[in-house]
């Protein structure tokens, strides 16, 4: 696994990605519509031009597996990650955001997470993320109020 700056033709890998109805309901958030490209465009235009956001993609023996990400939320960085099902269990998003978090040293960074998303909750528990709080929020994907776990690494 190595983690390298997006380039075109991933947004291609990033939007097929986004179509998994089984990835859409583990994350809880999505585009209100994932098969609205232009809503993807879009959204993903803003994210690469921002100043005040890393975007890296998950690469795995040259295939695309997802991405990971930190933007300010209120001044304070929020980490997010996306892998695409395939590559689920393997330990590929763990070795990603090690990395990622080697490579972005500032601290305090959060996360959030479902709380029903016990995966996601591994990967952030065991590189020293701990809940601070709980948040009911919308989502689209779910088209239900979902509580989401408020992490954060000091």
């Amino acid at each position: 696994m190595q983690l390298r700056e997006v380039r075109t033709e991933d947004l291609d890998c990033f939007f097929e990605h986004q179509q998994d109805p089984e990835a859409n309901l583990m994350a809880a958030y999505a585009a209100r519509n994932p098969s609205d490209r232009g809503v993807f465009d879009y959204h993903w235009s803003r994210l690469l031009r921002d100043e005040d956001t890393i975007v890296r993609t998950i690469d795995q023996d040259g295939e695309v597996a997802g991405a990971v990400l930190c933007q300010l939320v209120d001044g304070v960085p929020e980490l997010s990650f996306w892998t695409a099902r395939p590559f689920w269990g393997q330990g590929i998003t763990t070795a990603a955001v090690d990395a990622f978090l080697a490579e972005y040293p500032q601290r305090p960074i959060t996360a959030r997470v479902p709380a029903d998303n016990i995966g996601s909750q591994k990967v952030l528990t065991r590189r020293g993320f701990a809940v601070t709080g709980e948040e009911q929020s919308f989502s689209n994907a779910r088209a239900e109020v979902v509580t989401e776990l408020l992490m954060q690494l000091n």
